[in-house]
Order: C-alpha cells, then sequence, then structure tokens
C-alpha cells in the first residue's frame, strides 16, 4: 500500500503492482474525519492550518500507512512539513513535484524517477496508462451524463471523478462499480433543475453541498479539479498527459480550461470552494477578475455539515441567478 497527498501519476504504482491510496478519500470518507484533526492538533499540529494536512497527518498513521509519495511542488505548500513530521514518525515519504513552468523535460524527469524508484520502466507505466485510459472514459461517460444529458447529479460525478486519483485502490473493482452506475445512470429520466452551476476549487470538505443546490432548483453541471483527476484529454504519452493536466499548475492555466468548460456547458454560474488557511484563497482575486459569470465564494474549515450562514449564502445566490435569467 502506496499513500499519497495529491495525484500523481497513478500509472508508476500500476505497472508496480502496488495498491494506491489517495489519503484525501480516506480521510474525508472516514467515519469520524473531524476526530482525524482532532488526534492531528493534539499531536501538536496548529490550530491554523489546513483542515486536509491535518487529516492526512492521522490518517496514515492510524491506517499504518508506511510509505508516501508526497507532492512537493503543484500542491499544498504545507506538504514538505507534513512529510517531515511523517518521517519522524517512521513513514518512509518520496518527493515529487510537478514543474512549475509545465516543462515537459523536468515533468519528465521527475516522472523518471518516481518510476526508478518503484521499480519499472516508462515502457511499463505508458502500458498501464492505456489499461487506465479504459476506465477513466468510462467516468467521462458520466461526466458527459451529468452536464449533456442532465442524467446524473453532480455529486455523483463529483465522487467518480474524485475515486479516479487512485481507482479505490483497486482498478478491476472500481471498473466493476462504473460499469454499473454507467448502466443504472443511462435509464433515468432527465434531471430537473433549471440552473446550471459550475464548481471550481480544490473539492469540499464539507458535506450536503451538492444536495443544498438541488433542493433549491440549481445543480452542478462542471466539476473543475475532480474532472482533472479523471485525466479529460486525449494524449500519447505519460508526460504529457500530467502536463495537460492542469490541477497543479498556475491559476491561468486552470481558467483557459474552465472557461471553455462554462461555455460548453451553458453554466450560469460558479461556485468558487476555498479551503481555510490554504493560499489559493488568494486566486479568488484572479478568478473574478476572469470569468463573466456570477460568483459565491465559498470556504471551508473542517468535516461536517453546512452551517446556517452558508446555506443562507447558497439561498441568496441561487435567487439572485434566477432574478438575472431570462
Amino acid at each position: 500500500m502506496v499513500g499519497f497527498t495529491t495525484t500523481i501519476p497513478l500509472e508508476i504504482l500500476v505497472a508496480a503492482g502496488r495498491q494506491p491510496v489517495d489519503l484525501n478519500n480516506i480521510f474525508i470518507t472516514d467515519p469520524d474525519p473531524q476526530g482525524l484533526i482532532e488526534e492531528a492538533e493534539i499531536a501538536g499540529f496548529p490550530r491554523n492550518i489546513c483542515g486536509w494536512i491535518k487529516g492526512l497527518y492521522s490518517v496514515a498513521l492510524r491506517r499504518d500507512i508506511r510509505e508516501i509519495i508526497a507532492v512537493t511542488e503543484g500542491d499544498c505548500s504545507n506538504t514538505q512539513a507534513l512529510m517531515e513530521v511523517l518521517t519522524l514518525n517512521g513513514v518512509a515519504t518520496i518527493p515529487f513535484a510537478y514543474p512549475y513552468d509545465r516543462a515537459p523535460e523536468t515533468l519528465a524527469h521527475e516522472i523518471g524517477k518516481l518510476a526508478d524508484r518503484f521499480g519499472v520502466s516508462i515502457e511499463q507505466c505508458e502500458t498501464a496508462r492505456l489499461q487506465l485510459a479504459g476506465v477513466r472514459r468510462k467516468v467521462h461517460e458520466i461526466d458527459r451524463l451529468c452536464w449533456e444529458e442532465n442524467r446524473v447529479t453532480g455529486g455523483e460525478s463529483h465522487y467518480y471523478q474524485v475515486c479516479t486519483s487512485d481507482m479505490n485502490g483497486c482498478v478491476a473493482s472500481f471498473e466493476t462499480e462504473v460499469d454499473c452506475f454507467l448502466a443504472e445512470a443511462r435509464q433515468r429520466e432527465p434531471l430537473k433543475q433549471s440552473l446550471r452551476l459550475a464548481y471550481i476549487g480544490v473539492p469540499p470538505i464539507m458535506t450536503g453541498l451538492y444536495e443544498e443546490f438541488e433542493a433549491l432548483g440549481a445543480r452542478v453541471v462542471f466539476n473543475e479539479t475532480q474532472r482533472q483527476f479523471s485525466m479529460p484529454f486525449a494524449v500519447d504519452s505519460l508526460v504529457e498527459q500530467y502536463r495537460r493536466y492542469t490541477y497543479p499548475y498556475d491559476i491561468f492555466t486552470r481558467l483557459d480550461d474552465i472557461e471553455q468548460e462554462l461555455a460548453r456547458r451553458q453554466v450560469d454560474g460558479v461556485i468558487h470552494y476555498v479551503q481555510s488557511f490554504c493560499f489559493r484563497q488568494i486566486e479568488d482575486l484572479i478568478v473574478r477578475k476572469r470569468l463573466k459569470v456570477p460568483i459565491l465564494t465559498l470556504e471551508g474549515d473542517r468535516p461536517g455539515r453546512l452551517d446556517a450562514r452558508t446555506r443562507i449564502r447558497i439561498e441568496g445566490f441561487v435567487e439572485m441567478i434566477k432574478a438575472r435569467k431570462p
């Protein structure tokens, strides 16, 4: 079992026959994610540090994951410190970096180093890429059924796209789950919500967000980062796949993709989720200057249901968009 702090070239672990575990997924689906944060704070993590980082620390120790790939460039700025604390606790940590300038030579070097660490060749990784591409195409179909045919909810699309980061630890089992869902979803009647929304930013730490919008007659038809986890672009190499993957790079690279999808999916408004104490909050300034649709910025801190203030803000946002529509 090999854990990782955010999406990494999954093909390397698949080629090496290792079980991949996205620590984020097992943290947020834990029966008591709040308890995991409290464990980290008891261990000495400050209150004003991102809840995801604290959750990753506790879940790695509680699940006895002894080997972790940490993305030191292209994700949370606190990851290096997390690596050091985990090392203190006897966990083997392996750094991986996405180059800020998206240079293919630098990215190829990083992928090559990681492949060498797990004893596999790039050719073996390319074979794994083709295997995973089949599963990813099925998840892309779930996304299409969400935005084009209106048969899949935003929350369902979110779930299956997020799961592609580690294929739920088993590619074959996850593919079977996807096949069953697709067979059922294709038989549904189209959903009735009239407002079409986009969700951009990291996946939410709170629960009930998608359901809250749907109860008000709105529906998320674009999950930005979650879609990126599923590797949505047709490419012919591992390096190009992770070069086009937008999440680890600059906000302008992400916005180019976001704007294209907003137009294609006929989005009426954008939910921009930001995590408390995260540097990505600053990017909200750029998002608001660049995008030409109504934007609701939501901030999350710890796991749990939506609070009353957030629900009121969501209701006001939906009503404002309804009033603007012809």
